[in-house]
C-alpha cells in the first residue's frame, strides 16, 4: 500500500459502538455497521484501494490482549501502525502508555482518535504516513496487527520497523498465520531483525475465533 488516503465518508454508512472484552477489561470501539458493505474498492493513490480497517480484525484482539496482560514502564512511547479502528492502542493507552496512532488513512486515524476518546483515554497523538516512506523518527515500542495480509506489504513493513524501531526497542506483531507470514520470517533475517514467536487466540463471544502468531521483534537476540 502506498500514498495517503481518506475513505469518504459518504462510503462507511452508519455506525456502531460495540463492547470489546478483552482480559476482563472493557472497552468501547465504534465502528462502520456493514462491514461487508463498506469494503468495497475506493478512489486511493494508485486508483484502488480497499479500506481494510473498517473491521475489528482477530489479529487486533490478539494483541490487545497481550497488551494488557503485560507489566510496562507508564509514558513508554508506542506507535500504532495501520491502526485502523486502533484497538490495540486504545489497550495500550489503558495500561498507561503515550500512544500514536499511524495509519495511511485520515478516515482511520479519526476512528482511532474517537475511539480512545470513548473510553475516557486521552495522551496520544495521530500520524498519516505511508508504509513506504516513513518518517525518521523512532519509537521504542511498535504495535502492529493483521498487516501482511498481502505479499506485497511484507517488505513495506519490514523496513519500517527497521527504520522506525528504536536501537532497544520491541516490535510486537500479531498474524493470523496468512500465507505471507513465510515472507515476513524470511525478511526479517535477511534485515538483521531477531524475533521470537508466541501462538495466541482470541475472538468474539458468540463470534468469529482464530488463532494465529504473535512476532516480537528487535534489533538484536538481546
Amino acid at each position: 500500500m502506498s500514498g495517503l488516503l481518506t475513505t469518504p465518508p459518504e462510503v462507511l454508512g452508519p455506525t456502531r459502538r460495540e463492547v470489546v472484552v478483552v482480559e476482563g477489561r472493557t472497552f468501547l470501539i465504534e465502528r462502520p455497521t456493514d462491514t461487508a458493505a463498506t469494503l468495497e474498492p475506493v478512489g486511493g493513490a494508485a486508483g484502488r484501494y480497499l479500506p481494510y480497517w473498517v473491521d475489528l480484525w482477530p489479529a487486533a484482539r490478539m494483541l490487545a490482549k497481550w497488551i494488557v496482560r503485560q507489566q510496562w514502564q507508564a509514558g513508554t512511547r508506542a506507535l500504532e501502525v495501520g491502526c485502523g479502528l486502533g484497538l490495540p492502542g486504545v489497550a495500550a493507552l489503558s495500561m498507561g502508555l503515550r500512544v500514536t496512532f499511524g495509519d495511511c488513512d485520515s478516515t482511520a486515524l479519526a476512528f482511532a482518535s474517537r475511539n480512545a476518546r470513548l473510553n475516557g483515554l486521552a495522551d496520544f497523538e495521530t500520524l498519516q504516513m505511508d508504509w513506504n516512506d516513513p518518517p525518521d523518527v523512532r519509537f521504542p515500542l511498535i504495535l502492529a496487527s493483521d498487516l501482511i495480509y498481502e505479499e506485497r506489504n511484507v517488505a513495506p513493513v519490514v523496513a519500517l520497523v527497521g527504520r522506525m524501531l528504536a536501537d532497544d526497542g520491541v516490535c510486537l506483531l500479531t498474524d493470523q498465520d496468512r500465507p505471507p507470514s513465510a515472507g515476513l520470517r524470511r525478511r526479517l533475517a535477511e534485515a538483521g531483525l531477531a524475533f521470537t514467536t508466541r501462538l495466541l487466540r482470541a475472538g468474539e463471544p458468540g463470534g468469529r475465533r482464530a488463532k494465529g502468531t504473535l512476532y516480537r521483534i528487535t534489533r538484536s537476540a538481546g
